[in-house]
């Protein structure tokens, strides 16, 4: 499939407020958890969670330009950029520079699985729509 200019404006304005909300999340979270990582982890599973709800709705609707454009508005540009999968890596690189392997392996494994239940979860209940 051919990318046009309108799918990549969608992806982009979706993107701009995803972005912007998980700066303010993640940095808002920052003072309440132990290590900025886990700020991180949270804005990572929801993420995971509504990517999950809107994919299994997409996929429930018959496909046509404006469920297309709301999927690539949504789910690749608004949950695309509020999770962010290499702040998770360079987090993960931080904790096993600072000596850290337990860490980075607990917060890489955890990140993972948790995420795939969000994401699973997410598709169930979008399922039940």
């Amino acid at each position: 499939m051919a990318v046009s200019i309108s799918h990549a404006l969608l992806v982009g304005l979706g993107a701009i407020p995803g972005a912007w909300l998980r700066l303010q999340l993640v940095n808002r979270w920052e003072p309440a958890v132990p290590k900025k990582h886990w700020g991180t982890f949270a804005v990572n599973i929801n993420a995971c969670f509504a990517l999950g709800l809107v994919h299994s709705l997409h996929q429930a609707c018959t496909p046509n330009s404006a469920t297309t454009g709301l999927i690539l508005l949504f789910g690749t540009g608004f949950f695309g950029s509020l999770s962010t999968f290499s702040t998770f890596i360079v987090e993960v690189l931080q904790e096993l520079r600072a000596g850290r392997p337990l860490n980075a392996c607990l917060l890489s494994v955890v990140s993972v699985v948790v995420g795939l239940l969000a994401v699973a979860f997410g598709s169930w209940l979008g399922q039940l729509a």
